[in-house]
This record gives structure tokens, sequence and C-alpha cells, in this order.
């Protein structure tokens, strides 16, 4: 049998429950950015798993298996591993399960994965997918292929239809060409929360604490940046506070400064503090503006005030205030 490392599992498995594995019911996928298409996959599979009695576990992969196959640029990513388990699990789900992608795994034959990862690893009792799922190696196995072998073997099978929203089905790939855009409300329309960005606070060059609006500047950003642009949004992360804050946010070079490189910095309403070192979670909210080049510091402090003042209005309409913080 392939040497394939065991997945990892969220909740972690108490001492009573050593494996956080047994008869369960399954759905496998990405599940990348968590959006309403697989909120109704997972609806499905947990009215599954209350008929039969038995637990409802999501099987996810880290990396996507495009990374290891390597045939191509894989998609950029819309959520880190953390972000979708929580996400996941927030839906009502027992377990999730994330597997690492390994050559023997994507190698490995339809009707063996099936058998080998589904049936008898996990002791799936019943499936739910949606209707583009495909596995095994080069995604050879189908639905149809799907129902064939659990039908065999007596496990249920559900196939659930694509959601449509907007006289479009709602996708991954959807979600990435509206946060290419910018369009990062109606990205978030698309999923069951708001489109995140984390990264790790890193020093700048300090030129927004000297015009009266100081910015975190984030690095080690492993998923999709929207496009270049200012937007409100929401930040939250360890150091922030108890409670999240409303944020302007800058992505792409600051051409009042002549400087072209790109960056992603955001400027916390109500906070003062220090955040070196600290992981930063940005929940963008709206894109506000183009970035553009002011002709004075005056005209770009105006900016900057009317962009807070807008950004604060918007983190209010989803129950967020500045308040007053003041946190190391």
């Amino acid at each position: 049998m392939p040497d394939i490392p065991p997945a990892r599992v969220y909740p972690p498995p108490t001492s009573a429950d050593c494996s956080g594995v047994g008869p369960c019911v399954l759905a496998v996928g990405n599940f990348d950015g968590v959006h309403l298409g697989h909120a109704s996959i997972v609806e499905r599979l947990v009215a599954m798993g209350r008929r039969l009695g038995v637990p409802a576990v999501a099987v996810t992969f880290d990396p996507h298996p495009a990374v290891v196959v390597g045939r191509g640029d894989p998609p950029p990513r819309l959520s880190t591993v953390a972000r979708r388990v929580e996400l996941l699990l927030g839906l009502g789900l027992a377990r999730v399960l994330v597997q690492p992608t390994v050559p023997p795994l994507v190698a490995m034959q339809a009707e063996a994965f099936y058998e080998r990862q589904l049936r008898d690893s996990l002791a799936a009792v019943g499936i739910v997918e949606g209707a583009d799922f495909r596995f095994g190696h080069r995604r050879g196995g189908d639905t149809a292929l799907l129902e064939r072998l659990c039908r065999r073997d007596g496990l249920a099978i559900e196939i659930v239809p694509p959601l449509e929203l907007g006289g479009e089905a709602v996708s991954s790939s959807r979600i990435r060409r509206l946060i290419a855009a910018g369009e990062v409300d109606q990205a978030a329309s698309l999923c069951v929360a708001g489109y995140r960005i984390s990264g790790r606070v890193i020093e700048g060059a300090r030129r927004g604490r000297t015009l009266g609006f100081p910015t975190a500047n984030l690095a080690g950003i492993t998923t999709m940046l929207p496009a270049e642009g200012v937007y409100a949004a929401i930040a939250s992360g360890p150091g922030v506070g108890r409670e999240p804050l409303p944020a302007a946010v800058n992505i792409g070079p600051k051409p009042s400064f002549a400087d072209d490189s790109p960056s992603v910095e955001a400027h916390l309403i109500g906070f003062s503090g220090d955040l070196y070192g600290k992981t930063l979670d940005v929940d963008f909210l709206r894109r506000l503006r183009d970035t553009r080049r002011f002709e004075s510091v005056e005209a770009l402090r105006g900016q900057l005030t009317s962009d807070t003042k807008r950004a604060v209005e918007l983190a209010e309409e989803n129950g967020v205030s500045p308040g007053s913080c003041d946190a190391t």
C-alpha cells in the first residue's frame, strides 16, 4: 500500500477518541474560500450524518494537488488551511481532516482512492459531493463512477447540483475573478464569511505615522491579494485587542512618495500600540478607490481622512466601531 501520511484531524481527538475518525459520512474537496456552494454540500452532509447516526466529516488537502502534480500553476489560494478548517467547522461539521498531498496519493487511480482512502481508511458509510467532483489520478473519476462504487458497497451517496446566484454557478474560480477585479464585496456575498488575508506585521518606512495615519505593513501573505487600490476592511488578531477594528487598507505602490514597490498597509482606526511581529487578519468590506499620486501632503492627508471616515461607516454597518484601543 502506498506510503500516505495520515490526515491531520480538527478538532484534535481526545484521549477517549484517539483516532478522531470512524464510521462517518464524508465530503471530499479543496473547499478553497468556503463559499455558499460548499455550504450547500455541507448542509446535505450534516443531514445525512444525522439520518445515519454518524459524524459528518470534510476531507481537504494541503497543499493543493496541482502543486504536487506540477502541471501548470496552481490557482491562487483564497484561504489558509487554518481559515478553511475554521469556516468548515462553523458550518456544523464534527471533524475536518486535512490530508497531506503527497505523490503516492495523487498517483492513486480513482477506484483505489475511493476504496483505500474513503471506504476503508476513513470508514465512510455515506458520501456527499458536488456535481463537478473529480477524484483519483489525473482526475479520472467522476460522480458517475462514485455513484456506482457507493451503490456496489452499500454506501449512501448524494450528488448536490451547482448553486447558482446571479445566473452563474458559485465557484472558487468565480470568486477569484471578483477579487482580481477588486470586487471584494461581491466576492464576500458568495462566501460564508468576508474575504480575508493574513500577514505578519513588519517595519515599514513610517510615512503614515508622520501623516497622522500610522499603518501596519503586512508580509508573508499566502492567499490571493485583491486588485491594487484602497479598501475598507476590518482588522483583528493578536495584539489588536478583544474586539476587531475598522481599517483602511492600501494595496499596491505609493505613487505620492515615488515608491513603486508593492505593499499591503493597514491603518487600524482607533488603535495605538506595537504590532510588530504579530499576525494581523484583514477582512475586506469594499474597494474605496484607485491608488493615485497626490500633489501635496495636505491633499493626501485630506484623502486619507475621507478614506478613514468611509471605512468607519462601512465597518459600523457590519457591527464594528473604532472604539478606543490601546494595546501592545
